[in-house]
């Protein structure tokens, strides 16, 4: 087990540094912000003051590895736009998107696995087949524009929800989260529906396939032969061993849904990461274009290994097999 949480860790670094690599020259390299810092009638002296104050007038392998060296210091730049450190001005919006992932991650669990497990037993017959084929709509329909749908039907023409916003919020350990109040969690329910739209259907397709290979093993039809109910086959036999991949594909979608987040919060004006990146990407603000990235790396890194650590303690096989490679 040691050996193969090291051999996890020595990738999880190798990661990283490639990554820090791709984020410099990636943003970098990447248009010139002091064209948006100052004013267009600067003069050269007010140009050349700029570039220096801001070290863009140094070679570029200085500057990357001044961005190494702070970046190993928690460091990754001040904000040119908000005039204050980077990570902490992504960290002060964090809570929002993480809050709102997590919401949508149990809307995909909620919808997906049961609809999943429901259409594997019923795959020959009608229902089984429109749940597929209502799946298909989760993974073909863009979440810009499910969420416009959803503004217009709950916001707009029902007026059942709020379209924008986070809404009120309290304090808990040491955030500001909405989900805990009442009017938060109304302005929540839209975009956490359009971001586990797609979820929902992955969680559906997986959780379909597993039921119908578990249906044919030899425990289902001992456990049929004991007289148990098939809801009890399906929702506690099948389903606890349809969920190891399940767990592992989730964990990884939850990394994805923080680090996509991006045009759902944008369409419902939700004050999240996302938002703020395509903020700065409109006025070029590269260190928190890079804070954001380097941060989204980070969860990516967390989450796999947490989801590898789950993994080897669900089904020891995966454990034995790595530490026989």
């Amino acid at each position: 087990m040691l050996v193969f949480l090291l051999r996890r860790l020595a990738q999880s670094v190798f990661v990283m540094a490639a990554m820090m690599v791709v984020v410099f020259f990636g943003v970098y390299m990447i248009g010139n912000p002091v064209d948006i810092l100052i004013s267009p009638d600067a003069t050269p002296a007010e140009i050349d003051e700029t570039m220096a104050r801001f070290g863009f007038d140094q070679p570029v392998y200085v500057q990357f590895l001044k961005f190494v060296g702070n970046a190993l210091q928690g460091d990754l730049g001040r904000s040119f736009v908000h005039g204050e450190p980077a990570v902490q001005l992504i960290l002060s919006y964090m809570p929002a998107t993480l809050e709102l992932a997590a919401l949508g991650l149990i809307f995909s669990v909620l919808i997906g696995v049961p609809l999943g497990v429901y259409a594997g037993y019923k795959a020959d017959r009608w229902q089984g087949r429109a749940i597929m084929t209502g799946s298909i709509f989760g993974f073909s329909l863009p979440n810009f524009w499910v969420g416009m749908l959803l503004i217009l039907i709950f916001a707009v023409e029902l007026q059942w929800l709020p379209s924008t916003g986070r809404g009120d919020t309290v304090e808990v350990l040491g955030m500001r989260l909405s989900i805990f109040t009442a009017d938060g969690l109304q302005h929540m329910l839209l975009p956490a529906l359009t971001l586990a739209l797609y979820k929902a259907s992955l969680v559906t397709r997986l959780a379909r396939a597993g039921t119908q290979e578990a249906l044919v093993q030899d425990y289902v039809k001992f456990a049929r032969a004991k007289g148990l109910s098939e809801t009890r086959i399906l929702f506690v036999h099948v389903l606890k061993n349809i969920m190891i991949p399940i767990i592992t594909v989730l964990g990884l979608e939850l990394g994805s849904m923080i680090a996509f987040a991006v045009v759902t919060e944008t369409v419902f004006a939700w004050p999240g990461m996302g938002k703020l990146l395509i903020d700065s990407i409109l006025t070029l603000d590269r260190p928190v274009i890079v804070s954001y990235l380097m941060l989204t790396v980070i969860i990516f890194i967390i989450i796999n290994f947490a989801v590898d650590v789950i993994y080897t303690l669900l089904d020891p096989r995966v454990r034995v097999k790595g530490g026989a490679a």
